[in-house]
């Protein structure tokens, strides 16, 4: 394993360890936090998503997450408060782990530029 392997794994380990401070319970996985990502972006709260609702929900973190490094722009939000975005620039070819690592990556960058948290471990 290498060593950004080794420090993103930490990292990953710590935001999920402060989600669940903050939120009462850990995320699972990377599709739970995308989803709360989300939820936060749409900015109405939480509350009862259809299945459909919660992929869109990913989808919007998704593009969120990835927009900070140009990929992706919000293209406007729709009459009932939904964001859009628009494909700005092709996404590399990657097999799922290294997607895996781009998008959790892009999520640590995320909290910090969003909410200014601090990885070093207490």
């Amino acid at each position: 394993m290498y060593k950004r392997d080794l420090e993103l794994d930490r990292k990953w380990g710590w935001l999920l360890g402060e989600m669940g401070k903050q939120l009462g319970k850990k995320p699972k996985d990377l599709n739970g936090v995308l989803f709360l990502i989300g939820v936060q972006e749409l900015g109405k709260g939480s509350g009862r998503f259809s299945k459909e609702e919660k992929q869109d929900l990913m989808h919007i973190a998704i593009c969120k997450v990835l927009s900070l490094s140009g990929y992706y722009e919000l293209e406007g939000v729709d009459q009932d408060g939904w964001p859009h975005w628009k494909l700005i620039k092709k996404l590399p070819r990657f097999d799922l782990l290294e997607q895996e690592k781009l998008l959790k990556l892009h999520v640590l960058e995320y909290f910090e530029s969003e909410f200014s948290w601090n990885w070093k471990e207490e």
